[in-house]
């Protein structure tokens, strides 16, 4: 596990200032979250502070573009950063800076990708310990089965 020392932190969002104004661009993370080397793969996010179940950790931003054009840019790459949050449109993240775009798949996540209203959201699905790598079960991926997952998780399906 990486030491949090030697990471950068991205700073939560729950200052006094962060409140919901409408019009007001929120920060994109809802905890202090952290990016650093992972043993699942390449980089990972990192709890930088306790996180309760259930509470929203951020949310996945990027360019908005046809399902058709992100299948287009997914194919050939190892790594992409793209969700399709409908049957018409996806999320490229590939471009962004947010911390959440490095969560990782496990067969046995801490926490949950949910899209909202456009929105793709990350939630705890339980308490995430500070220093504990947050991740996310991937669902159905461009990788159709091809990938070797090596979350190390129990009930790891061994593919992605």
């Amino acid at each position: 596990m990486p030491r949090l020392t030697d990471i950068a932190i991205v700073p939560s969002s729950t200052d006094s200032n962060s409140a919901r104004v409408k019009g007001q661009v929120q920060p994109a993370a809802r905890f202090a979250l952290a990016v650093a080397p992972s043993v699942i793969d390449g980089l990972g996010l990192f709890a930088a502070e306790a996180i309760p179940a259930r509470r929203k950790l951020g949310e996945l931003r990027g360019e908005s573009i046809s399902v058709t054009e992100a299948r287009r840019r997914a194919k050939g790459r190892e790594r992409i950063h793209i969700v399709e949050i409908s049957d018409r449109r996806a999320i490229d993240a590939t471009e962004s800076t947010d911390a959440v775009r490095q969560i990782n798949h496990s067969c046995g996540p801490n926490a949950v990708l949910r899209i909202r209203q456009g929105r793709v959201e990350f939630y705890a699905l339980r308490d995430i310990e500070p220093g504990e790598e947050v991740t996310v079960h991937y669902g159905e991926s461009h990788h159709e089965g091809r990938l070797r997952c090596r979350c190390g998780a129990t009930n790891c399906s061994g593919k992605l």
